[in-house]
């Protein structure tokens, strides 16, 4: 599509986003955990899924009217979709650098796969964040991706330290209390 019809500024070429992970030449960092994950959804997509779908597509087509027969059209869609899943998932796969949290040597420093606990100065409340993969990462259940903005500000930083992360409202200030390496 041509500039002329997208408004497009020079700065939001520079600006860095999730997606941006999923590019050839970028790191795909996973924990066995969510390597795993990530194994099992393609197996069960190639292995069960996707040929019980071909079975009612097949028997579909045999009815008769392709234009108007509902389970064939869903299904071709539904199987595209399937496809493309897959697609996604065996470029994953391919890339991934498995990080073993685990294995680490014991230290106060913030690396993939820590669990981190933060104190924060505003709040005066703890959080713990485990900062895992791309495909992983998960707000909700304390998982952040290493490329998420506050992973980016706790990386390489020691117990004691101050983090300032900038978030829309300003600026929150956090303290790492506590670093931890566990599967």
């Amino acid at each position: 599509m041509s500039k002329a019809f997208v408004k497009e500024s020079e700065e939001a070429e520079e600006l860095e986003f999730p997606e941006v992970a999923a590019v050839a030449g970028f790191k795909n960092y996973m924990t066995p955990a969510g390597y795993r994950a990530l194994r099992e959804e393609f197996e069960h997509l190639v292995k069960v899924e996707r040929p019980r779908l071909v079975e009612v597509v097949a028997w579909a087509a045999g009815n008769g009217d392709r234009s108007e027969n509902g389970d064939y059209i869903y299904g071709k869609r539904r199987l595209r979709e399937i496809d493309r899943r897959i697609r996604y998932l065996t470029k994953r796969l391919e890339s991934a650098e498995v990080v073993d949290p685990a294995a680490r040597e014991a230290t106060d420093r913030v690396y993939f796969g820590a669990t981190v606990t933060v104190y924060d100065v505003a709040t005066d409340t703890e959080e713990t964040w485990q900062i895992v993969g791309v495909d992983e990462a998960n707000p909700s259940e304390g998982k952040i991706s290493w490329i998420s903005p506050l992973a980016k500000a706790l990386l390489k930083r020691a117990v004691g330290d101050e983090v300032r992360v900038p978030v829309p409202g300003g600026v929150r200030v956090l303290e790492i209390v506590d670093v931890q390496y566990r599967a």
